[in-house]
């Protein structure tokens, strides 16, 4: 036998590049090997028995697998796991069977796994909630954080984030987004944006710790495992934080900071999912202000026919994705106020006008301000708020703009 067929785990491994998908496909790999005993005492050895098995008896591979399936029918139905979650349990075993040529009627097998709901029951994460997780004290959950609500990657993408991988986009010498590249040289690679607040939490990061002797590059990753301030030399032994180890923080996070709490009822989830849920909370927000295929590729989705065919500048995306800035921010969110308290402004910012220009009329009447004064302070007036379809623009002192 060739060495082709001597390694059957080396087989599936070579067909997952992406070190998260490969550890999520050997764990439910091993699910299902353990599942029907082949008691091989590792992976690698229950590989070699489960192909060695199959090839001398072809009913032994579809009935394990049919067996396995319908015990997970059966875990669904009694609530313990959902009908979306079907597919991790089978298709490291369809890929597993395709790498070692093991052939079967999938048609056959796929038609007796339950449909998936349509719509997923669980909610994004609230602003508050948000801003409540972002005082754990810890100052590398708030940078990933902002990075995940703003861009909606993927907890996995974290493996491959470096410093190079982030280009700040400026406007008159200020921040008005930051460019990010994400898996970058992957076959998976593709671009999006994060909001001005994000791109400062992370140059506040990585200059905290430059501060405390690490000597960053282009080439370090963005989020490192944490070390003692307080002793000298332990800031420049940097080593990755990985998606692993950031999910972990983030659920330490949540429970610390009380937003997770134990279920009750028989409940089986919580409200939102950890990391995934800032991936819906992108999406939601945006879509607010984007259009959707400009979402989905922001995303990193296929769009379909849309890959071939639709090209949208790079300047023209940045554009579009500035949009959504304000509702992807936490601390420069707009302020939710009601339709009343919106009506209530503009009747003060109309008298406002109407009084001020009043007392340049009086003014001008003295003889105290001229025809082209007169029509200057009313510019300027006129340029201290303005009405937009969802409330009305204040212009602060410092020059930004408040939404209300």
């Amino acid at each position: 036998m060739d060495s082709y067929n001597d390694e059957p785990l080396t087989n599936f491994l070579d067909a997952l590049p992406n070190p998260t998908t490969r550890d999520h496909y050997q764990r439910f790999l091993r699910y299902f090997f353990e599942f029907i005993k082949l008691n091989g005492g590792s992976l690698e050895k229950d590989s070699k028995i489960f192909v060695k098995q199959s090839r001398k008896n072809p009913s032994f591979t579809s009935s394990s697998i049919m067996s396995f399936i319908r015990f997970q029918k059966e875990r669904i139905e009694k609530g313990e796991i959902s009908s979306a979650s079907m597919s991790n349990y089978y298709k490291p075993i369809k890929l597993f069977c395709d790498m070692n040529d093991i052939s079967l009627n999938w048609k056959k097998i796929t038609r007796t796994i339950p449909k998936i709901k349509k719509r997923s029951t669980d909610r994004i994460p609230t602003l508050d909630e948000i801003k409540k997780l972002l005082n754990y004290p810890d100052r590398r959950l708030k940078a990933a954080v902002l990075v995940m609500i703003s861009s909606g990657i993927r907890v996995g993408a974290w493996d491959y984030l470096r410093w190079k991988n982030i280009t700040p986009i400026r406007k008159d010498d200020k921040v008005i987004a930051a460019k990010m590249i994400v898996y970058s040289g992957e076959p998976e690679e593709y671009t999006t944006f994060i909001t001005p607040e994000a791109y400062e939490a992370l140059e506040g990061y990585i200059d905290f710790r430059i501060e405390h002797g690490e000597r960053v590059s282009d080439s370090s990753w963005v989020l490192r495992n944490d070390f003692d301030v307080s002793t000298r030399g332990w800031a420049n032994i940097s080593k990755q934080l990985k998606s692993t180890g950031l999910k972990r923080l983030i659920e330490r996070a949540l429970w610390g900071e009380g937003i997770r709490k134990k279920l009750e009822n028989g409940e089986k989830r919580h409200e939102f999912k950890a990391d995934h849920g800032f991936r819906k909370y992108f999406k939601t927000m945006a879509e607010q202000h984007m259009k959707s295929l400009n979402v989905e590729i922001l995303m990193g989705h296929s769009t379909g026919l849309a890959d071939n065919y639709y090209r949208i500048p790079e300047n023209d995306m940045v554009t579009e994705y500035l949009k959504a800035v304000p509702s992807l921010s936490v601390y420069q969110s707009p302020i939710a106020v009601s339709n009343e308290t919106i009506t209530n402004l503009q009747d003060d910012m109309f008298k406002f006008k109407i009084e001020v220009l009043g007392m340049i009329k009086d003014l001008q009447k003295n003889g105290n301000v001229s025809t082209d004064e007169l029509k200057k302070s009313i510019s300027k007036v006129d340029d201290h708020y303005r009405l937009v379809k969802n409330g009305i623009i204040v212009k602060d002192n410092d020059g930004s703009e408040i939404l209300f």
